[in-house]
């Protein structure tokens, strides 16, 4: 199985391998083309999708990634450009700012995301 759903309000999906085009779409949806990601680097997979970065954390995190290896990210569809700002990134032991700035980490999460959304 690709990747786990959870329907509500909004879409979000676990993505552990590349996207196909129709639930791409459909997590695109919420935001307008925009897409909240937030990444596990260590197991290489995201959840895609929503309105707030902590309800795909949470999803993660019920699927076994820890809290030390989520990042939250963002990837506008129409031009292909990321930010790395999110309340998720807040971390008092390893960065205390909503912007991902360990460049190791950040080139991870944009790497990650970038494999598993785009074409």
């Amino acid at each position: 199985m690709q990747a786990l759903f959870r329907l509500g309000k909004f879409m979000q999906k676990i993505i552990r391998s590349k996207i196909d085009p129709e639930s791409r779409k459909k997590v695109a949806e919420d935001l307008k083309g925009y897409i909240k990601v937030v990444v596990d680097i260590r197991r290489q997979i995201l959840a895609a999708g929503g309105e707030k970065h902590v309800d795909a954390e949470q999803l993660l995190l019920e699927d076994s990634s820890h809290q030390k290896d989520l990042w939250g990210a963002g990837l506008d569809l129409e031009t292909n450009e990321m930010d790395f700002d999110s309340l998720i990134n807040l971390r008092p032991n390893q960065d205390r700012n909503r912007e991902i700035l360990d460049k190791n980490i950040r080139e991870k999460v944009e790497a990650i995301t970038r494999s598993l959304l785009l074409e």
